[in-house]
């Protein structure tokens, strides 16, 4: 059995239910103003002997400060992470082409029979015999370089020299030797000045040319 609706005359009216929200609103608004009207002789009593009372001022002051200082502290921004270092681009690695060595090695073969000197088994002779097959494998050697290449050496100082060797040196120019620890800055004593080739002037080969022919081999008729 269904409950009887209420008539339209049992109703709330909307102009009711305005005047009772607003009466609500005015009740919280005057409690409020209330409790503020409450702190206005104390602000007022407080500003005027404060302007006329330098002791009482000092107080009020170190009141703040007490208040400021034991109150809950502010988080703290977080740090910005630091970036990555940066790392250097890994070395690609790539062939050689083959050509300009096998040109070069056919020179020193050439002119200072290299090959010839590498590839002699040479534990039978005196040292007497090998001293004067390489004055001649030098002398040629020494030819080509000086009329191929011009060498010039990595480092300006004298060997014996004490040097130092700062962050960031180029291990391909100069290679640490001996008790090597930690991080550059290094010193020691420069041991060998190191080679580098300043220019390059190979002859240039024939296209139909096996630059793999090191040296031809000899038939007497």
């Amino acid at each position: 059995m269904t409950e009887p609706k209420p008539s339209q005359s049992e109703r709330p009216h909307p102009a009711q239910k305005a005047l009772a929200a607003t009466g609500r609103a005015l009740r919280i608004a005057a409690r409020k103003t209330w409790i503020v009207l409450k702190r206005l002789p104390i602000a007022l009593y407080s500003f005027w002997r404060a302007l006329s009372d330098a002791d009482y001022a000092h107080m009020l002051t170190d009141l703040y400060i007490a208040r400021a200082s034991s109150g809950p502290a502010l988080p703290e921004p977080e740090a910005a992470p630091e970036p990555a270092p940066l790392l250097p681009p890994a070395a690609v690695l790539q062939d050689a082409p083959p050509d300009s060595a096998l040109v070069l090695l056919g020179l020193l073969q050439k002119e200072g029979r290299f090959v010839d000197f590498l590839q002699e088994d040479i534990t039978s002779y005196s040292d007497q015999e090998i001293g004067a097959a390489a004055r001649v494998v030098h002398q040629g050697c020494q030819q080509v370089l000086g009329e191929y290449l011009s060498i010039a050496p990595v480092r300006d100082e004298a060997e014996g020299t004490r040097v130092t060797l700062s962050k960031g040196f180029d291990p391909a120019a100069v290679r640490p030797t001996g008790n090597v620890v930690g991080d550059p800055p290094f010193t020691g004593a420069l041991v060998h000045r190191g080679w580098r080739a300043v220019d390059v002037r190979l002859p240039k080969v024939a296209s139909s040319r096996d630059v793999s022919i090191l040296a031809a081999a000899e038939v007497e008729l």
